[in-house]
């Protein structure tokens, strides 16, 4: 073998044990807090599915377990209210609170994640017409939520993740986030 080869074997197998490492890591009392963006889902054949964004923290009690709280927020979406020179906009809020479960997969930086706990989605609407009158209203639901996702750990403090999520009855939620581990 020549020098490049052995380098180049050297650093391939230097990179595979570094990320088994970073994958056998202890996140035992790890907190952590980070960012989500995606796409509110809404089962209402009059409303658009709105933009969704959120922040959330969490604490990771073990290398499995931990909790979670968040907060989703949306764009001003329009509604389809079907009458000519009325229109009709809403935003959509969620909190949540979750128990939090990870599964590291063996050898490498992937992670299975999957939560349950308690959520409160909140609507806002408001209707303007041609004639000048507006109005608005307000509506929220809370019950059990959860979701699954798969993470990705790209170092011991970061890490990115894609979940689904129900929320609330007519309301689900896709996601791409990212956070900081502590």
């Amino acid at each position: 073998m020549n020098t490049l080869q052995k380098s180049l074997v050297a650093l391939t197998v230097g990179s595979l044990l570094s990320v088994s490492a970073q994958a056998a890591m202890d996140y035992t009392g790890q907190p952590y807090v980070g960012i989500k963006a995606g796409k509110f889902m809404v089962d209402v054949d009059e409303l658009d599915d709105p933009t969704a964004y959120g922040v959330y923290a969490g604490y990771n009690f073990d290398s499995n377990f931990g909790a979670e709280i968040e907060y989703v927020g949306s764009n001003d979406t329009d509604v389809d209210t079907g009458l000519s020179g009325v229109n009709a906009e809403y935003d959509l809020k969620t909190y949540g609170a979750y128990g939090t479960y990870r599964y590291q997969f063996p050898n490498t930086a992937l992670y299975a994640k999957g939560k349950l706990g308690f959520a409160k989605a909140e609507i806002d609407v408001s209707v303007s017409n041609i004639l000048g009158y507006s109005g608005s209203s307000s509506n929220s639901d809370s019950g059990v939520a959860g979701g699954i996702g798969l993470g990705y750990n790209f170092n011991p403090n970061m890490s990115v993740e894609a979940e689904y999520d129900y929320v609330a009855e007519d309301v689900t939620l896709l996601t791409v986030g990212a956070h900081y581990k502590f």
